[in-house]
Formats: C-alpha cells, sequence, structure tokens
C-alpha cells in the first residue's frame, strides 16, 4: 500500500486532510478549509510543492 491523503470533515464542518503513510501511520495534517475543493487544492500544493521545500531548523 502507497501512502495516500485522507480528506474528511471535521467537528466544526471544515474538511481536512491527513496524510498517512504506507504503514498507516499519519504524518501531516491539513488546517481546515471551508469547502472540499479548498482542501483538495491545498493537497495539490503540498503534492506540487514539497519536492522542492527546504528543510529549515528554527529555534
Amino acid at each position: 500500500m502507497a501512502a495516500k491523503f485522507e480528506v474528511y470533515k471535521d467537528g466544526k464542518g471544515e474538511y481536512r486532510f491527513r496524510l498517512k503513510a504506507a504503514n498507516g501511520e499519519i504524518i501531516a495534517v491539513g488546517e481546515g478549509y471551508k469547502t472540499k475543493q479548498g482542501c483538495i487544492n491545498g493537497i495539490e500544493s503540498i503534492k506540487k510543492n514539497a519536492p522542492e521545500a527546504e528543510i529549515v531548523e528554527t529555534e
């Protein structure tokens, strides 16, 4: 099984996503979105931009 994004509604009725690793562990969660399409757009942005994201340590 490959990693997957799950889209769901939270207790406030907002759409959120979580990214699950192949072993089922949640490795990332998204903010709340008012629309499902907004949530899908957030996922697409991560898929597009994450491969080039820099790792930065903050204090």
